[in-house]
Parts: structure tokens; C-alpha cells; sequence
């Protein structure tokens, strides 16, 4: 084991009683006040070696730790070491364990010398470093115990030789050696990182080499310290890799989600003034989300039936991107011909919306659908899982309820019910996605309250209500959401009554 550790093992007379101790084992790395190392201890007496020890504190711990089996701690104490006549102080402490009939002692040196390799033995372990040194005049190599390991290399076989060194270099880090060296040879110190091969697996090495030069500028001894970087690098790499997939990814993400909007803008254009039908004027406002990697799936739909009544309906579908945009356009697509060919009838238009999107197998949706008949003035209406429509009347906002059904898409066989109400002339019928009065900040209520005040404003003054206006005034609640508005005003004229409007 590493450190200053010795077994001891008692010696008594023909009496018993405790004379002496012999030294059995020494740790590989201890070397005493003298020099002596372990080869030179084993089996010589305490008494002899070390004649100071002697009746001292550690010698009483020896024989208290015999006694009773219990581990001692001495010091820290002073110690007189004589050698050669010579006498030096010395301040160390001892750690005694019992080790089978005999004792482990570890000790413990507070000198300034002792200290100052104890400091760079572990700035060594704590950095992943080591230090050679090269002495070009006597051809000398000598290394640290880290670079030793550094290199995983037996000490007992001595230093690498230098041609063996270079050798485990990769041949694709050549041209960062080669530059190195010259910049050596310019008088320059060097730090390199480079990868080497060491019992199969690569290492990053940073090498920092300085050198004593004669007058002349000639090296005549190289220092080098040699830190293994190859946990640093390697998370360096790793976290490139994965800097160049986001970047990949946003680029894909960043081209699906322009033509994610570009498909939006053709499936679902919004028209630039009302779009007049039989007995309605209509407007809408597209609120898209303020980044563009929410593109959405919110839509509209304002035309007139094959049977002659007039089909409002918004929509929204789960999700962003690509996808949400192309089921989209299905929904949208396939209301208009279902209206046409099919029914006006809201409930039997969601029952096919949600068998399509179903079998499909794509992204649940919304849906508010309603059907006006200019001839009964009845208003028709149903929902999936989607906001109630608002009617306002002379400044009274009324949410109009019924029985919600299923999400779109979520259950093949779902059930609607369409309800029924009278819309009046002067009646405003606002239908709206979520995006307009949803945040997870704020509850429903919350988010609906400045949505009615707004809606019962503009119907409260004098005159036909301005849906311009009105659309204008409302504030979406989630800028993170696209939000989809559909308003309709019921007056007493035909599509002939305004050439300038848009027809449905």
C-alpha cells in the first residue's frame, strides 16, 4: 500500500516480558530519516534502528495496543533522529493498528519537505497529471509515480523510451507534433494536446515542455508535465455531436414549419373584407402564434349549403407543424363538399368529420359548427369538443349551450346533438378556437370575461355593428396558440345589397 507503513512483530525473553520488536514488512514507497528503504529494514530490531523510539510515547502505544487489541494514535510528537553523529528534529505522528500476533504502524512526517511532496503528490492525483524530466547530457529519464500511471507502466520497468513514446502517437495527430516541434526548436514552450494509444484505448495527453538551454540556445534538459485530458475532450466531442444534431434538427424543424405555414396559407386563405351570404355578413380574423414553430391547425369554414342555408363553423387540431396543417386542410375540405353534397345538419356534419379523422388515424380536433335557414331563421348549431358559440343581441352576450360531443378522432362511434335557436336581425354569432380565451395562467371564465365586454360593446351602439371592428378589439389570451375568430351579422338584405362584398 502506499505511504510510510511498517509491521512489527514483539520479542520477549525467556521471562515473557516485551523486549524489543522486529521489523517484518515496509511499505514499498517508505524511505526513513537515514534512506533506508524496505530491503535494508526487514528483520532488523526497533532497538537497534531506531534507539530513540525507545521507552518513547509510540513504543507505549506498541504494547497498548498488544494489550488490549485497540488502535492507537500518537502524536504529533518530536523525534531526535541521530545519524552519523549527527542529530535532527523531527515532528511525526503514529498510527497503530493490531495485525495478527504483531501491529501495523503508519506514520506520519510534519516536516516542510515531507509537506511540500505530499502538496504535489496530490495536485498530481487531484489534475490527472505527471512530470518527466530528460537530462540530454547524461541521457537520464525520470518520472513521476502519476506519469507512471498516466502511461500504465510498471515503475520497476523505468521511464518509456523515447522512440517507443512517439510511437503510440495517432499518425492523424502528426501534423500538431510536427508543428510542436519546431516551435521547441525555436526556443518556444510547448502545450499540445494530442491523442495516444495506450494499451489499446486512446487518450487525450496535454503536454506542456519547457527546457534549460546552454548559451547557444541548445536544450540540455527537457521538463515536461503530461496531463490525461481525455474525460475533458471527450465530453468536448460529445457535446459537438450533439450541438451539430440540434442545429440539424432546427434546420429540418425550420423547413417543415415554413411549409408548414405556406400549406396554411393556401388550404386556408383569409379574405380581406366580409364575405357576404344570403342574409349574413361574415368576417374572420387569424391570429397565427408569435413564433413560427407553432404553426397550427386552426381553421374556418363560411359558405353557403347545397340546400341553401348558410354552414359557419371553426375549427382546431391537436398539435403544430406539418401535420397539423395538412389534417387541416382534410377537415376543412372535406366540410365544404359534405355541406354541398351530403347534409348541413351540424351533428351529421361532426359524424363524418370524426369517422374521417378516426380512420385516418391522425391528431384528435375541434369543431363548432352551425347552420343558419334565411327562410325560418333558425340557428343550428354543434360542437366536439369545442367552444360554445357566443350570440349577442343589443348589448346581451348569450353562450349558447348544448350538449358538447367527443373530440374529433378520438372515438369512432361518437355521438353529436344539434341544437336550435332563433338568430334575429341585428343578432351577432361569434365562433372562436381556444387560443382566444385559453391560458394556463388564467381560468376560463377569465379568459372568456373581456371577450363577452368587447362582444356586447360593439352590438350595444346605435346601427349595424362594424364586425371589422369588432374583430379588431378582440386580444387573444394565448400568443403561444394560433387563434381563429368567425363572426356573423344577420341583416335584412340579399348578396345583391353590397356589390363590393365578397360572396361565400
Amino acid at each position: 500500500m502506499p505511504g510510510n507503513h511498517i509491521v512489527l512483530v514483539p520479542m520477549h525473553d525467556d521471562a515473557g516480558l516485551l523486549v524489543d520488536y522486529r521489523l517484518v514488512a515496509v511499505s514499498r514507497t517508505l524511505v526513513d530519516l537515514s534512506g533506508n528503504t524496505g530491503s535494508r529494514l526487514i528483520g532488523r530490531r526497533v532497538s537497534e534502528t531506531y534507539p530513540t523510539i525507545v521507552g518513547g510515547p509510540v513504543w507505549q502505544a506498541w504494547a497498548d495496543v498488544l494489550a488490549d487489541g485497540r488502535q492507537r494514535r500518537v502524536g504529533p510528537f518530536p523525534y531526535v533522529h541521530s545519524d552519523d553523529g549527527k542529530s535532527s528534529e523531527h515532528l511525526l505522528s503514529a498510527r497503530v493498528h493490531p495485525c495478527g500476533t504483531g501491529l501495523l504502524n503508519s506514520w506520519v512526517r510534519f516536516d516542510e519537505q515531507t509537506r511540500l511532496a505530499e502538496r504535489i503528490a496530490q495536485t498530481e492525483r487531484l489534475g490527472n497529471l505527471g512530470w518527466g524530466e530528460w537530462d540530454l547530457v547524461t541521457d537520464a529519464t525520470v518520472w513521476s509515480d502519476e506519469l507512471y500511471r498516466i502511461y500504465e507502466r510498471d515503475p520497476a520497468d523505468g521511464p518509456l523510451p523515447r522512440e517507443e513514446s512517439e510511437a503510440l502517437g495517432l499518425p492523424e495527430d502528426e501534423p500538431l507534433r510536427r508543428q510542436a516541434a519546431e516551435a521547441f526548436g525555436r526556443g518556444e514552450t510547448v502545450d499540445l494536446t494530442a491523442r495516444t494509444r495506450i494499451n489499446g484505448k486512446v487518450k487525450h495527453l496535454r503536454a506542456v515542455i519547457d527546457a534549460v538551454r546552454d548559451i547557444d540556445g541548445r536544450p540540455v534538459k527537457i521538463y515536461g508535465i503530461i496531463q490525461d485530458v481525455t474525460a475533458r475532450e471527450t465530453s468536448r466531442l460529445k457535446l459537438a455531436e450533439v450541438q451539430e444534431e440540434l442545429r440539424t434538427q432546427q434546420q429540418n424543424l425550420l423547413a417543415e414549419h415554413r411549409l408548414a405555414a405556406r400549406l396554411q396559407h393556401i388550404v386556408l386563405p383569409i379574405p380581406d373584407g366580409p364575405i357576404e351570404l344570403h342574409g349574413l355578413r361574415a368576417a374572420v380574423r387569424y391570429l397565427p402564434a408569435e413564433q413560427a414553430s407553432r404553426v397550427g391547425g386552426d381553421w374556418y369554414h363560411a359558405a353557403a349549403a347545397g340546400d341553401g342555408s348558410i354552414v359557419l363553423a371553426v375549427g382546431d387540431v391537436a398539435g403544430h407543424g406539418l401535420q397539423a396543417a395538412a389534417t387541416m386542410a382534410q377537415l376543412r375540405h372535406a366540410l365544404a363538399a359534405l355541406a354541398v353534397t351530403t347534409t348541413s345538419d351540424p351533428a351529421d356534419l361532426l359524424t363524418h368529420l370524426n369517422r374521417l379523422l378516426y380512420a385516418a388515424d391522425a391528431e384528435t380536433g375541434t369543431a363548432a359548427i352551425a347552420r343558419f335557414d334565411p327562410a325560418t331563421q333558425d340557428l343550428a348549431w354543434a360542437r366536439a369538443g369545442h367552444p360554445a358559440p357566443l350570440l349577442a343581441r343589443a348589448g346581451t352576450v348569450t353562450e349558447l349551450s348544448d350538449r358538447p360531443g367527443p373530440l374529433l378522432g378520438a372515438i369512432l362511434g361518437a355521438a353529436y346533438a344539434t341544437s336550435t335557436t332563433r338568430l334575429d336581425l341585428g343578432d351577432v354569432l361569434l365562433l372562436y378556437t381556444d387560443g382566444l380565451v385559453e391560458h394556463r395562467s388564467r381560468t376560463l371564465d377569465e379568459g372568456l370575461a373581456p371577450v363577452l365586454t368587447v362582444l356586447g360593446r360593439v352590438t350595444a351602439e346605435p346601427g349595424p355593428p362594424s364586425l371589422e371592428a369588432l374583430l379588431g378589439a378582440l386580444r387573444r389570451a394565448n400568443p403561444d396558440d394560433d387563434t381563429c375568430i368567425l363572426a356573423a351579422h344577420r341583416h335584412a338584405g340579399g348578396p345583391e345589397s353590397d356589390p363590393g362584398t365578397r360572396r361565400g
